[in-house]
């Protein structure tokens, strides 16, 4: 077998031959990058091949995108592909269509062809690497045709690299240490929902309760003691070799949005997991403790109070919620009764900051950047702070036809006005961005002025001097958008939370295990909130991001990242650990 220490001895001319399947009929791309050997690491390999496709020219570019075959085309039925494309075709059944199948990846491939100049090309063997369904290729196909030129050919050439990303591991024999597990446990917990059709697990529902109790028999079997805590926390601790010592805690949340994604949050809990399970198997303790708290609720779903579970561990639980209903008039303290979970226990979940190490928490980035820049991982440097409101604005609803549009109180017009008010004031900023996420006329009609109208309001920054001034001109050009057109305006506030930056100790401490991996320390903001904002009023904390993938889409079913990208991120938090001081 061939491994990374005999492909940098090689001479060059040996190098490109061995890797010629890797990228297909393209030995262009090894032969330049073999001037970078030595390769520290099979990632920092796959980097310097990825970037020598970067640097060429456009018209290379191309030539390695039409060298690809078409998926399902007439070379795979004629069977003149190179060994690499039919392994990988008949990994996905696809030579093995049926007749309307077939005819319909004809249909796709002429249109894409028509529409691009080169095929369509896709890693069929998806991001575990085990294979995706044809069903799921002809749905991406199909939802691919829509892109545009500049954004298909640089998903295209994503796409080619994980490709070769895939080829490489079989030529070295990698077998993924930590990657394989964490796919596998995000299936089985993604198959745990509230509807039928999607995933949403929204706190305290039958699908929360069963993901909690999954949670907790995965802990166990991985070596730690595990519990369910009064707010329905999944708590795992795998206890140091000192008993004296002080707990670094890692985690994330196990809710969903409606419809959402499988490795939101849940990344953050399942692969520490996977580390844990690997340490216990090698009878290997830490000089520390180290809990994974799966916390219960971040996204407010249900209940519309985000962070209740790392609140909760930071001693902030606001009792009050427990008041709060859901939409079928549930409140938050009967939910948790019914779960068996007693609420005066709550406020002992605090913990002692003086206990505490500090908190790491690995996390899919939820946006393009890390995609963009052809990087698995990033390093987190702040969670931006976040305002959210709900806006209602109360017009006069009137006859479309007999009102004149100068006596019009129209609130939807309002509300017209103020969406592109903030677009304006947030554009430009260093960090800034403002979103209205929902925008609804109740009771609407065709022929009847909006007389309501209602709008969330949504604004974040690394700053909260930048964000608190943007919400300030923002609401005063809101106040004078209502005066002008005599609309009525009611505002409440759903969220106030500061900006949590990361701790430049534990960033550097991350940073650094990245670059031991053979990879670039990258730096980057997030925009969205997580449980390390909570966590941040008791300890020191830090971030690692994971490369999303689709565009960087997130809070939806095309949420995805691959196993080889969860193996590295392992990797590099295990060498954290092992590191921490």
């Amino acid at each position: 077998m061939t491994t990374l220490h005999d492909l940098n001895r090689l001479d060059t001319a040996a190098f490109v031959g061995l890797l010629h399947g890797i990228y297909e009929h393209s030995p262009w791309i090894p032969e330049r990058a073999a001037a970078q050997r030595p390769f520290a690491s099979l990632a920092a390999l796959k980097l310097a091949l990825q970037d020598v496709v970067r640097l060429a020219g456009e018209d290379e570019q191309l030539s390695l995108l039409r060298a690809h075959p078409e998926l399902a085309g007439k070379a795979a039925i004629a069977g003149s592909l190179t060994a690499e494309s039919t392994g990988e075709q008949a990994a996905s059944g696809l030579d093995r269509c049926s007749a309307e199948e077939y005819a319909a990846l004809h249909q796709l491939n002429a249109a894409y062809n028509a529409r691009f100049g080169f095929p369509f090309i896709l890693a069929v063997k998806g991001p575990t690497g085990q294979g995706l369904t044809r069903q799921a290729i002809i749905a991406t196909f199909r939802r691919r045709l829509g892109n545009g030129l500049p954004d298909e050919m640089a998903e295209a050439l994503r796409q080619v690299h994980r490709i070769a990303e895939i080829r490489l591991n079989g030529l070295l024999g990698v077998e993924l240490v930590f990657g394989p597990s964490v796919m596998d446990w995000a299936e089985q917990l993604g198959a745990i929902s509230d509807d039928a059709d999607g995933l949403t697990c929204a706190y305290m529902t039958p699908a929360h309760r069963r993901s909690a109790a999954l949670l907790a028999d995965w802990m166990r079997a991985a070596g730690m003691a595990a519990h369910i805590d009064a707010v329905g926390n999944v708590v795992g601790r795998y206890a140091g070799t000192d008993p004296r010592a002080k707990t670094l805690i890692t985690g994330s949340h196990y809710d969903t949005v409606r419809n959402g994604g499988k490795y939101d949050g849940r990344l953050g809990i399942l692969l520490p997991l996977a580390i844990v399970k690997h340490l216990h198997a090698r009878g290997e303790r830490l000089p520390y403790h180290l809990e994974v708290i799966g916390f219960a609720e971040e996204e407010g779903v249900r209940f519309r109070s985000t962070f209740l579970g790392s609140n909760a561990v930071a001693g902030r639980f606001d009792m009050r919620l427990l008041d709060a209903l859901d939409a079928d008039g549930v409140s938050m303290r009967t939910a948790l009764a019914a779960a068996g979970h007693e609420v005066a226990d709550i406020p002992a979940i605090a913990r002692d900051p003086a206990s505490l190490l500090g908190y790491v928490e690995v996390h899919i980035e939820q946006g393009p950047v890390l995609l963009e820049q052809g990087l698995p991982l990033g390093v987190v440097t702040a969670i931006a702070g976040s305002s959210r409101y709900l806006l209602t604005l109360e017009g006069l609803a009137s006859h479309a036809g007999t009102t004149p549009m100068t006596m019009r109180r129209d609130a939807a017009a309002a509300a017209a006005e103020i969406v592109l008010l903030v677009e304006r004031r947030c554009t430009g900023g260093a960090s800034l961005v403002g979103t209205v996420g929902q925008l609804a006329v109740p009771d609407g009609s065709v022929n009847v002025i909006p007389g309501r109208c209602r709008l969330s309001l949504d604004i974040r920054a690394a700053s909260d001097a930048e964000r608190i001034a943007a919400v300030r001109d923002i609401f005063e050009g809101i106040e004078a958008v209502c005066a002008r057109r005599r609309i009525g305006l009611q505002v409440e506030k759903l969220l106030e939370a500061p900006a949590a930056p990361c701790a430049p100790r534990l960033m550097d401490a991350l940073g650094a295990a990245v670059e031991r991996a053979g990879l670039p320390r990258f730096d980057l903001l997030s925009g969205a909130g997580h449980d390390a904002m909570a966590m941040a009023a008791i300890t020191e904390v830090a971030m690692l991001f994971t490369r999303c993938g689709n565009g960087g889409i997130s809070h939806n079913p095309l949420e995805t990242m691959t196993a080889d990208d969860a193996d590295i991120a392992a990797t590099v938090l295990l060498d954290f650990l092992h590191h921490y001081q």
